[in-house]
């Protein structure tokens, strides 16, 4: 089943004067078709500009189509009278944590979502503790946020959206702002969500290492999916990202470097453990 499907995804940015008339027209999504089953990890790679950040807003239903659909759960995202019901089953983490913080202390700021969303006392209090788990932040539940480094912050809001039990976790670009170490727990985090509580994750970035245990990535360029394919599929192919600027991997970029000179590997090598176990076979 498609938790997120988009349907020829068509979004103009449109630049009007003074009078409201329109004077210039960028097209930042054009004809996007994506789709991400129940309990699926994707990721969406792009550089800079390339409408990656645009689409993830459009799944959360903070914009709207220009043109074509998108779909939560069944739910068409254009449809008003499911606006709320879009953004509980589609949560969403930014890249600056501070903006989604608001509590003054962790477990507050955790309980925030699911008060809102008028969930009885006790339940919010179990909800709170078993995200908190989940991101690994139980022992920081009393803690002020602004006690907390970039990492830690950002796995708190995290724990903010999964307190609202979503069915798809939409991050985009969470790790842009931290620091390599920050960047690990938050990327450790994810990964955990999917592989332990089965959370759909839909995950934005530009960072290639990220996304090398992704289910499938699609990539984006100008607005359009130019590839998509499991990581082994998508990283195998570093030509074609190279023209898109795009980095690969450090072990795909070793590996690729190694098979020019001649040694005998296979495409799509992912990881340091796996370049050594493909090295030692070529003595």
């Amino acid at each position: 089943m498609d938790i997120v499907k988009t349907d020829k995804l068509v979004f103009e940015y449109i630049r009007r004067d003074e009078e409201g008339n329109p004077v210039d027209i960028t097209t930042a999504l054009d004809h996007v078709n994506i789709d991400v089953k129940q309990g699926e990890f994707v990721g969406i790679l792009g550089h800079n500009g390339s409408g990656k950040s645009t689409f993830a807003k459009h799944l959360n239903a903070i914009l709207y189509p220009t043109e074509g659909k998108v779909y939560v759960d069944d739910m068409d995202t254009m449809d008003d009278s499911k606006l709320w019901d879009v953004r509980k089953s589609a949560g969403m983490v930014f890249q600056n944590p501070d903006n989604q913080i608001i509590g003054q202390v962790v477990e507050e700021d955790v309980g925030f979502g699911p008060e809102n969303l008028g969930v009885p006392t006790k339940e919010i209090w179990e909800r709170v503790e078993e995200s908190l788990r989940a991101v690994d932040m139980i022992d920081f539940r009393k803690k002020s946020p602004n006690k907390l480094s970039g990492g830690q912050k950002q796995r708190v809001s995290i724990a903010g959206v999964l307190a609202m039990h979503p069915k798809c976790i939409i991050l985009d670009e969470p790790t842009a702002m931290l620091d390599p170490s920050g960047r690990k727990e938050v990327v450790r985090a994810i990964r955990g969500l999917n592989d332990v509580e089965k959370m759909t994750v839909i995950l934005i970035t530009h960072y290639m290492d990220e996304v090398v245990h992704a289910d499938r990535i699609f990539v984006m360029d100008k607005g359009k999916v130019v590839m998509q394919g499991t990581p082994k599929e998508i990283f195998s192919d570093v030509p074609t990202l190279t023209k898109l600027r795009l980095d690969v991997p450090g072990p795909t970029r070793i590996a690729w470097e190694l098979k020019k000179k001649g040694l005998p590997l296979p495409d799509g090598i992912l990881t340091c453990d796996e370049l050594i176990r493909e090295i030692q076979k070529c003595r």
